[in-house]
């Protein structure tokens, strides 16, 4: 309720972030709660539209990038991570977050995902995990479950499912939370938790694609889902426990801060740059290249 009230209070601030741009999802489409959830994270901390930098990837979780109200890049496919280490390290001033879907991450894109986490790259990372490419029209992704239909799939998916959060806990990662697009209080918090870690903050969030994904509808989810914050016992500086307790992907759906160990950033590991005071984009300037051209020019 507190948090309830703090965000009614905020109400002008949460307007800020929102665009006159229609939303183009399918009906009942996760991405809903997930704009709404990161809306209110952002009110909550109180930061404004000019203060974050939002980076896309190709894919349904793109099609927000002219509906939300702030500094917004749409990437290429798979290569959103990159473009937010740029964003960061150029302007760390910006509070900068990436946005992509398990397709992208997990195939085009996952060298960028392991070397974000090894780096350590001081920014949030949400990835939208609706087990199958839906922008596509329904292939199947990394994350689409074994003997499953789709329409890119009809005589069922014959891989293993890659288990996303087994992946990232064995790359050492300094944070790790897992929450579903239908409980948008839930999930506002583990972005809010991201946004206040120092380093790579890595946020699943499990959806539904209801158009092309009818083996995990919202209801699916709903009943399986366990906050490890309920657990008397869990401790999320425990690696081997939090490996352990990600292995369970049918009938217990681990949510919450799934790990988080502190560790230096990327950034504080420069060594050369303790001396500035000013930012990369803040020492660009501009250079008059005509005697350069002139060289390279015909007689």
């Amino acid at each position: 309720m507190s948090n309830l009230n703090n965000l009614l209070s905020k109400a002008d601030n949460y307007l800020k972030f929102e665009s006159k741009n229609k939303h183009t999802w399918c009906s009942g489409c996760g991405n809903y709660g997930i704009i709404a959830a990161m809306k209110r994270a952002l009110t909550l901390q109180d930061l404004q539209p000019h203060q974050v930098q939002m980076c896309y990837d190709v894919g349904c979780n793109g099609n927000e990038s002219d509906k939300f109200n702030a500094n917004t890049i749409h990437g290429l496919h798979g290569r959103v991570l990159p473009l937010a280490t740029g964003c960061h390290l150029a302007n760390p001033k910006l509070k900068v977050i990436a946005q992509a879907g398990d397709g992208s991450t997990l195939s085009e894109g996952i060298n960028h995902l392991v070397h974000a986490v090894r780096c350590n790259y001081n920014f949030t990372f949400v990835l939208h995990n609706n087990s199958i490419y839906g922008l596509t029209i329904g292939q199947a992704s990394s994350t689409t479950r074994e003997k499953q239909k789709a329409p890119g799939t009809p005589n069922e998916t014959v891989i293993p499912t890659l288990n996303i959060l087994d992946f990232i806990l064995s790359l050492k990662p300094t944070f790790v939370a897992r929450s579903f697009s239908s409980n948008v209080d839930h999930l506002s918090e583990m972005i809010q938790a991201g946004l206040n870690h120092e380093g790579f903050s890595f946020i699943e969030v499990m959806q539904a694609c209801p158009t092309f994904n009818k083996a995990t509808p919202q209801e699916w989810y709903w009943d399986k889902l366990l906050d490890v914050a309920t657990l008397p016992d869990y401790d999320k500086t425990d690696i081997w426990q939090a490996r352990r307790i990600v292995q369970n992907t049918e009938d217990e759906l681990a949510v919450g801060i799934i790990y988080h160990s502190p560790r230096p950033t990327f950034e504080s590991l420069q060594t050369n740059r303790q001396s500035y005071t000013t930012t990369l984009v803040e020492e660009t300037k501009e250079f008059d290249i005509s005697p350069l051209l002139k060289q390279f020019q015909l007689a």
